[in-house]
């Protein structure tokens, strides 16, 4: 059956910009959460001093709960060769950092959709420095998931393989059994495409997934399409809310998975409202977990 985990999608500016929430603080916090994972990311402040990498391990494991999933951004399509050797460096280091962390998933990105890229290129720089990478992550037993991403914080072009052509076309050149898909069903509104087409297309492939729930604040899923979808910065008619209010058809995301025999981590991307939105949304995917995979 899947394991729920958690994702501090509120916190991102505290845990990695300013420093005004500790590690440590999450960690408490999301001890009250009635899940069994917290997914981990590379860009926490505090994990730039490696020797706190096994005491975070500690503290998590102390809590009754594990880090099954590690959140990072590799920036593969640089057009510059030595760029892409650096960016599978760090790779290799937050496959390490996974590792001590107790974690067996770590998350790959194809890397930014520069105007100047064809989609032959980009998708070959992506999948020669990916494949770099793999044998390095299969000594470690962990596996290397690739998300169908939007656009990662600090770069400046969203993800090259954010349209769903280009992800499956990426996926469909690396067959490893270290490789896999981490799910995301709301980024792919913002690439203004169905999330449940995609999700046929590659359930076979799925390792992981990322849940939460995106709402329209004005208009229709058609104006998304046609006026936002794909577009350079957030899209402004979608929000982010609780788990189960918003466009994503849970049960018919679980019936695809199930039948694909899907039993890994789920994560929560969830939360930015409050702890209380947080663990209603908990609530709300543990009832759908226990009505499809039981």
């Amino acid at each position: 059956m899947p394991k729920l985990a958690a994702f501090p999608k509120a916190f991102m500016h505290a845990l990695c910009k300013d420093g005004s929430m500790t590690v440590s603080e999450w960690i408490q916090l999301a001890s009250k959460l009635d899940i069994q994972g917290l997914e981990w990311y590379a860009g926490f402040l505090e994990m730039e001093d490696e020797s706190k990498w096994s005491q975070f391990r500690t503290e998590v494991e102390d809590t009754g709960k594990v880090i099954p999933m590690m959140c990072c951004s590799p920036d593969f399509t640089h057009p510059d060769a030595a760029f892409r050797e650096r960016e599978i460096a760090r790779q290799k280091r937050w496959i390490d950092m996974t590792e001590i962390l107790g974690g067996s998933y770590c998350r790959v990105l194809s890397g930014q959709r520069r105007p100047e890229l064809s989609i032959d290129e980009g998708i070959k720089f992506a999948v020669d420095s990916i494949e770099a990478c793999l044998p390095y992550a299969e000594e470690r037993g962990i596996a290397l998931i690739i998300e169908n991403h939007y656009k990662d914080d600090f770069w400046e072009y969203p993800e090259f393989a954010q349209k769903m052509e280009v992800f499956c076309q990426l996926i469909d050149q690396i067959d490893h059994p270290c490789f896999g898909v981490n799910y995301d069903p709301s980024n792919t509104y913002l690439a203004g495409e169905d999330p449940l087409e995609l999700l046929q297309r590659v359930s076979h492939r799925v390792l992981t997934m990322h849940a939460s729930d995106r709402y329209l604040a004005e208009g229709t899923i058609e104006d998304l399409r046609r006026e936002e979808g794909g577009a350079t910065g957030y899209a402004k008619r979608l929000r982010h809310g609780e788990i189960g209010k918003g466009l994503n058809d849970y049960d018919a995301i679980f019936t695809e998975l199930i039948s694909k025999g899907f039993d890994g981590w789920i994560s929560i991307e969830d939360g930015v409202d409050g702890m209380d939105q947080l663990a209603r949304s908990v609530d709300f995917l543990k009832g759908k977990v226990a009505q499809h995979f039981c």
